[in-house]
């Protein structure tokens, strides 16, 4: 008797854990009788690598800043004050009259952003019930650290005021940048992917496209060098680094965060090794409004925005693996 009882619990168990196991595999809605109806719900986790391309237009962001310049009515020569403070003090740069000041603010980028980089990202999601062409999905994209340089940083033709020589225009370039930028982007996004029925098929090309939008956190690094000498005579600006021997100022290395709103666009396909696995093949093109560089005191306690760039772009063409439980 109680051997068959024990036989009797041991196929009871069984039959529990088999039906608990076909509830987890085939996810739906139960409809009685033992049967389920697939509606095509999954719960979705990636992965996924790949380059990047980013671009963007680099504007001027210094504010109120003014420089001082000297003339050489010989050569035609016009040098930043500190410059020639430089030369009076090795004996050179005789007959030199003052030629004025000249709005810093008024020059403009020599070179936009545009820099190859990698990235790499990973979501999860789900697909909807009755409708598993959409997904929806919560993802991360890290875009890792690419390069923006430009020496001098910025140039233009401005008229000097002020001076003792009057209506002088001036080429002037100020500033060099060496400058390193990363991101990372946090995104919902809803995608649609060209199939018809319930369950994505396997061993053909699915085609998706996605948007969405999200938040970025972009971080940039910026070495500043003042090459022409317009810089190291301003007050406010000794306070974001120290004057060498020669009284040019070597500014410290400054990190500056920037949080905002980012748009995304995306398509590519996918490929079902199985039914649950998917290879995926896409592009992500995401959209910033702005990232800021600015200069920083050595505590990092001030910053000063330096640097602007707006309307900043990142093509991401990246390989992934899908699982759909």
């Amino acid at each position: 008797m109680k051997a068959r009882n024990l036989i009797i619990s041991s196929a009871l168990s069984c039959l529990m854990v088999g039906a608990a196991h076909a509830n987890w595999e085939y996810s739906g809605v139960y409809t009685g009788d033992g049967w389920y109806m697939d509606d095509g719900a999954r719960f979705i986790v990636s992965v996924r690598g790949g380059a990047s391309m980013g671009f963007g237009g680099i504007k001027n962001k210094m504010g109120a800043l003014t420089g001082e310049y000297y003339y050489s009515p010989d050569n035609g020569a016009i040098v930043s004050a500190a410059y020639y403070k430089s030369c009076i003090d090795a004996g050179g740069c005789e007959g030199f009259e003052y030629a004025g000041m000249a709005n810093l603010s008024e020059l403009g980028a020599t070179e936009d952003y545009s820099s190859f980089s990698f990235a790499a990202g990973a979501s999860m999601g789900w697909t909807i019930p009755n409708t598993p062409q959409w997904r929806v999905e919560l993802g991360w994209d890290h875009i890792a650290e690419s390069d923006y340089n430009a020496s001098p940083l910025f140039a233009g033709d401005l008229a000097l005021d002020g001076g003792n020589v009057q209506g002088l225009t001036a080429r002037i370039e100020s500033g060099g940048a060496h400058s390193k930028l990363t991101a990372d982007i946090f995104s919902v996004m809803a995608f649609y992917d060209f199939f018809d029925g319930l369950v994505k098929p396997t061993r053909q090309m699915i085609p998706y496209v996605g948007f969405g939008m999200g938040y970025a956190d972009v971080k940039t690094v910026l070495n500043l060098t003042d090459l022409y000498g317009d810089l190291s005579l301003s007050a406010e600006l000794q306070n974001y680094g120290e004057l060498d021997q020669y009284d040019i100022l070597q500014f410290y290395q400054s990190e500056k965060n920037t949080g905002t709103v980012a748009g995304l666009l995306a398509a590519g396909f996918s490929y079902g090794i199985t039914e649950s696995m998917f290879l995926d093949l896409g592009a992500r093109l995401t959209y910033v409004p702005t990232v800021k560089w600015a200069l920083t005191t050595k505590d990092g306690d001030r910053d000063r925005d330096w640097f602007n760039g707006d309307n900043m772009f990142w093509v991401n063409i990246m390989l992934g693996i899908r699982f759909e439980f």
